[in-house]
């Protein structure tokens, strides 16, 4: 891997005890290996939302700012959400 850093990082105790679960599974090789691993799915998870806020999100809003009266009143919105939750 071309163009390292080092940095140095503390870590609470709960997150260094999950690194050593991941290499003494055989997981990854190092440590750095496994905050790597950590940085890209958040990146990917970072990316993923910027995504669906400008896909689904804007879209959405700029659907109920043209047609305004398909929306619900919040009281409504959370009877719904309360009806759904006692189904499942």
């Amino acid at each position: 891997m071309t163009g390292l850093s080092k940095r140095t990082i503390s870590l609470p105790a709960e997150h260094d005890a999950f690194i050593e679960t991941k290499l003494k599974a055989g997981t990854y090789a190092s440590a750095s290996e496994v905050v790597r691993a950590g940085l890209r799915a958040l990146q990917e998870r970072d990316e993923a939302v910027e995504a669906w806020l400008r896909n689904e999100v804007v879209a959405a809003y700029d659907e109920m700012q043209k047609h305004p009266e398909r929306g619900i009143p919040i009281e409504e919105a959370f009877k719904r959400l309360d009806a759904r939750l006692k189904k499942s």
